[in-house]
C-alpha cells in the first residue's frame, strides 16, 4: 500500500505498545519512526546522573535547563544516544519511568525535545508516538491516533517487557507506577496528555499486533488511497 508523504502522530498512555506499534507502521511504510518518549527519558537519565532531580523528585529546574544547552541526545543506530554512548537499555529501567513524568512536566524539557522532534518532522513521512504529539508538536499532522488499554493489561504488558530484558517486575508495582505516571501526564500544566479533537481511538486492550495492523491500514485506504 502506497500513502502519501504525511506525518502520523501516535499518542496515548503509556504502556499501550505505542512505540511497538508506530515502529512496524514506520517499517511497513517505510517511514521515519521517532520515539518522543525515548528522548524524555534520555533528559531524566541526564538529571539523575547530574543531579537534577533527587530521590524525592525534586527538581533543580534552573540547573536542569541550562545543562540542556549542552545535551547532546539524539536517534542512532542502536536507538537513543548521549553523545556517542547508547542508553538506550538504561532508559527503560523502572528507576527511569519513575521520574520521566516529572521531568517531562518542566516547560523548558519539553521545548528542548519539541524542537528536536520538529527538526526531524520537516521532511515529513514520519511516524512519532508520544503523549502530546497530535495536540502540541504536530498539531497539523494528517493522521492522528489515541491508544489506551486497560491498566491491567498495560502493566502485565510493562512487566513482561522488563522481566524480558533480565529486570525485576513486580505487577503491583508497575501498575502503580502506571497509575501516577498517568496522573501526572493528564494534569501537568505544560502540554497535558489528552485526544486531540481530530483523533481516532484505538483501544487495543483484546487486540493482537496484526488486528491494530488491519485496523491502520483500513483507515489509510479511506482517507487517502481513494
Amino acid at each position: 500500500m502506497h500513502i502519501p508523504d504525511i506525518i502520523i502522530a501516535i499518542d496515548g498512555y503509556s504502556s499501550t505498545g505505542k512505540s511497538s506499534f508506530a515502529k512496524i507502521v514506520a517499517n511497513e511504510f517505510s517511514f521515519l519512526y521517532l520515539d518522543s518518549g525515548a528522548l524524555y527519558r534520555g533528559v531524566t537519565l541526564h538529571a539523575i546522573e547530574k543531579g537534577f532531580i533527587d530521590d524525592g523528585c525534586r527538581i533543580d529546574v534552573d540547573g536542569l535547563e541550562e545543562s540542556l544547552k549542552g545535551l547532546d541526545l539524539h536517534f542512532g543506530p542502536e536507538g537513543t544516544y548521549i553523545g556517542e554512548r547508547c542508553i538506550e537499555d538504561e532508559i527503560r529501567s523502572l528507576k527511569i519511568a519513575e521520574k520521566v513524568s516529572p521531568i517531562a512536566t518542566v516547560p523548558q524539557v519539553r521545548e528542548y525535545v519539541d524542537r528536536k522532534l520538529r527538526e526531524f518532522g520537516k521532511a515529513k513521512r514520519v511516524v512519532m508516538d508520544g503523549r502530546d504529539i497530535g495536540t502540541t508538536v504536530f498539531p497539523d499532522a494528517e493522521l492522528k491516533i489515541f491508544m489506551t488499554a486497560d491498566p491491567v493489561i498495560r502493566a502485565q504488558r510493562r512487566a513482561a517487557e522488563m522481566n524480558a530484558k533480565g529486570m525485576e517486575a513486580d505487577l503491583e508495582s508497575v501498575l502503580r507506577n502506571l497509575q501516577e505516571r498517568d496522573y501526572i501526564d493528564s494534569h501537568r500544566s505544560t502540554s497535558p496528555l489528552s485526544k486531540a479533537e481530530d483523533a481516532i481511538v484505538l483501544d487495543n486492550s483484546h487486540m493482537t499486533m496484526e488486528d491494530q495492523m488491519i485496523w491502520l491500514k483500513k483507515i489509510i485506504e479511506e482517507r487517502f488511497c481513494k
